[in-house]
């Protein structure tokens, strides 16, 4: 069959990016301990078009993607990106996931076991032979306001708030330590499961830690500063508030090692 998309393009115009976008497909991520973790989740795939090509081959994307079994290792993703760019003939390929990743919890007095839900974004490109690796993870946390306890005769106000770091990274970090980090500078993590003298210690835990989220996004700076392997972050922290009709926001960029202003 005549095949439309090798044909010769005489435009002369490059393309930066052409491929599928948001493809739902269930794969399979490993956690810190090597277990696979099934998920669902949202692809987009690309690479650059040459100036005389007409078109791409979108369907080998898919074939790309299906021929990794649904288990995608994130330490291993030069690899894939290394297949996308053979496949498809191109010098630069690029990678974008979004999935909901489990990480184990345990309940702070009964320990009872659980999961809860963070969400991750992973950004990944290979352009000729130059690995960019940039992950998000944004985790649920719980925030009490340091003003409404010294204001307040009775207990104070508090709220979930999410806290989202991106990096760019040397080397793959687990999802677990962004997520230990972001609930280290809350005023304390949140659970799925919870007994009553579990949900007495949260409530007094983080009456005891408050915090704004200017103090979050600080305190996850400063951890972020020390975490091995970091080229650059962004950090981000929005707390839904519980008595007031807008949101409280807070962000800081940064590279490990400079100082603190």
């Amino acid at each position: 069959m005549k095949d439309v998309q090798n044909q010769y393009d005489e435009r002369n115009i490059s393309l930066n990016e052409v491929g599928i976008k948001d493809l739902v497909y269930p794969i399979e991520i490993k956690d810190a301990e090597g277990n696979w973790i099934p998920t669902r989740a949202t692809i987009s795939a690309s690479v650059g078009l040459g100036p005389h090509q007409k078109g791409t081959h979108m369907s080998r994307f898919v074939e790309v993607i299906q021929d990794n079994d649904r288990q995608v290792d994130i330490r291993n993703i030069r690899n894939l990106l290394k297949t996308m760019q053979d496949h498809l003939e191109a010098e630069n390929s690029f990678l974008d996931l979004k999935f909901d990743y489990f990480v184990h919890k345990t309940s702070p007095v009964t320990n009872n076991e659980s999961l809860i839900n963070v969400g991750v974004e992973v950004q990944a490109a290979l352009l000729g032979n130059d690995l960019q690796f940039q992950v998000t993870v944004a985790t649920p946390v719980t925030t009490l306001c340091p003003c409404s306890k010294e204001i307040s005769d009775y207990s104070a106000h508090n709220q979930r708030a999410l806290v989202t770091i991106t990096a760019d990274t040397h080397k793959f970090i687990p999802f677990e330590k962004y997520v230990e980090i972001s609930e280290q500078s809350a005023s304390s993590p949140l659970y799925t499961l919870l007994k009553r003298p579990d949900e007495k210690y949260v409530t007094e835990y983080a009456y005891d830690h408050p915090k704004f989220v200017e103090d979050v996004c600080r305190e996850v700076k400063q951890r972020m500063d020390v975490l091995p392997g970091i080229r650059s972050y962004s950090i981000q922290v929005e707390s839904q508030e519980s008595i007031h009709n807008h949101q409280a926001y807070a962000r800081v960029i940064g590279h490990p090692g400079e100082e603190n202003h």
